[in-house]
């Protein structure tokens, strides 16, 4: 279509569009002055509050009276303090399970049983071997009792110079010999109970009890199934005393010197973050996990050793396991849980507090200092001794009433920084 065959609406849309796009950067250019403008009114606007109330770029806070807690933050897991699987001896098929998954069982009680009767057979032969090891030594007692009277007639015939003296070693010779076949038999008797006690043992194996009073967590066999208990154990089923919790609570390297045996342990659970169990830490290991893989145990080659450890150094942070257990009586705490853990290093309640913006830091002797504003409105600096910090809030120990103003920050800084609020209790 040609221009002139434009419609008269069209060629002003085309003519408004071109000075939308001229006005556009003058706009900007307006825009751009008014906010320099703006800022130096604000920045007018402060100098001059400045020159009436020289507090007015202060970030000030009052001194309080409350609770400082210092603690160590980690992370853990949870498990049932007693956690057995439960595995068959003997090897065969699983005739009847009695476990189910969340089934409670107390110590003793059935938890599967195995096809028993290669058990029962052995059990079976067993006895009669010993049956008849007794029954040899009965008879070779029966010859005894007449080799010694064979033997005293030959001793009184002999005294007589009736007999021989032949005669009487022969019989002597009957009954000694007749003795030590018997003591052989008491020895195989012997030998044939314990294979009687072991055969009746096996027959046992074979009605699987649970070792603990405690929950199924899981089933790892079916009734029916062949479990084959050669070379190791097959699981049939793990059991756990859930009714009390292990939480085992992994702190860093950094944080283990702090820790010790006795404190406070406090946690939550993911589902749960409103409520807190509360513990006292029983345990903390000596070395991380991380052992079982040093040379010294597991015996490989130094060299390969020492590549593992310095990649595991590098990229792997140390930590060492603090235990403590705690009461499960509603069974809100799950096996393998993630615990939330807060080990408390010291409490302070009562206290003084401030900000803990509001400390310097360390001179070289160590000390901390605030800035105090006074009830003239003149400032001040004061050394004072701090306690427990949990770096929001600090107690501070002297140097300090409840109810002095300290100050915490300037609000021209604050506001050049970024948009974050002031620090608890700024005013």
């Amino acid at each position: 279509m040609s221009a002139a065959d434009e419609s008269p609406s069209t060629g002003l849309r085309a003519t408004t569009a071109a000075r939308g796009r001229r006005r556009w950067p003058r706009r900007l250019a307006a825009t751009a002055i008014g906010l320099v403008l703006l800022g130096a009114g604000g920045g007018a606007w402060l100098r001059a509050k400045l020159a009436v109330d020289p507090l007015a770029d202060l970030l000030i806070a009052e001194a309080t009276i409350g609770d400082v807690e210092q603690a160590v933050e980690a992370t853990g897991s949870l498990r049932p303090t007693q956690l057995v699987a439960v595995g068959a001896q003997v090897s065969g098929r699983i005739t009847r399970m009695n476990a189910a998954i969340g089934k409670r069982l107390a110590a003793g009680e059935l938890v599967a049983e195995i096809d028993n009767v290669t058990q029962q057979n052995d059990l079976k032969t067993a006895e009669a071997a010993l049956d008849d090891v007794r029954a040899q030594k009965r008879q070779k007692e029966a010859s005894l009792a007449y080799a010694e009277s064979a033997l005293a007639r030959e001793e009184r015939t002999l005294a007589k110079e009736a007999s021989s003296r032949d005669s009487w070693e022969s019989a002597k010779a009957t009954a000694e010999t007749t003795r030590a076949q018997i003591d052989s038999l008491t020895a195989q008797i012997k030998e044939a109970e314990v294979k009687v006690e072991s055969a009746r043992v096996q027959l046992g194996y074979t009605r699987i009890t649970a070792p603990i009073d405690g929950t199924v967590l899981l089933v790892e066999a079916q009734e029916g199934q062949n479990v084959n208990a050669v070379q190791s154990a097959p699981t049939i089923a793990v059991l756990g005393q859930i009714d009390r919790m292990l939480v085992r609570a992994e702190i860093s390297e950094a944080d283990a010197p702090n820790v010790k045996i006795g404190q406070k342990a406090v946690f939550t659970i993911l589902g749960a973050p409103e409520r807190h169990w509360e513990a006292t830490l029983e345990s903390l290991d000596p070395a991380p996990d991380s052992i079982r893989s040093d040379s010294e145990i597991s015996g490989t080659s130094s060299s390969t050793t020492a590549s593992s450890s310095s990649s595991s150094s590098t990229s792997s942070a140390i930590y060492f396991y603090g235990r403590f257990e705690v009461p499960n009586p509603d069974g809100m705490l799950r096996t393998y849980m993630t615990a939330q853990v807060r080990v408390v290093l010291g409490e302070a309640k009562g206290v003084v507090t401030i900000p803990t913006a509001a400390l310097s830091t360390p001179n070289a002797k160590g000390e901390r200092t605030i800035e105090v504003v006074n009830a003239d409105g003149k400032r001040e600096r004061r050394i004072v001794q701090v306690g427990l910090d949990d770096k929001v809030r600090c107690e501070i120990r002297s140097g300090l009433s409840a109810g002095e103003r300290v100050v915490v920050g300037r609000r021209s800084q604050e506001a050049t920084a970024s948009a974050m609020p002031a620090p608890p209790g700024a005013l």
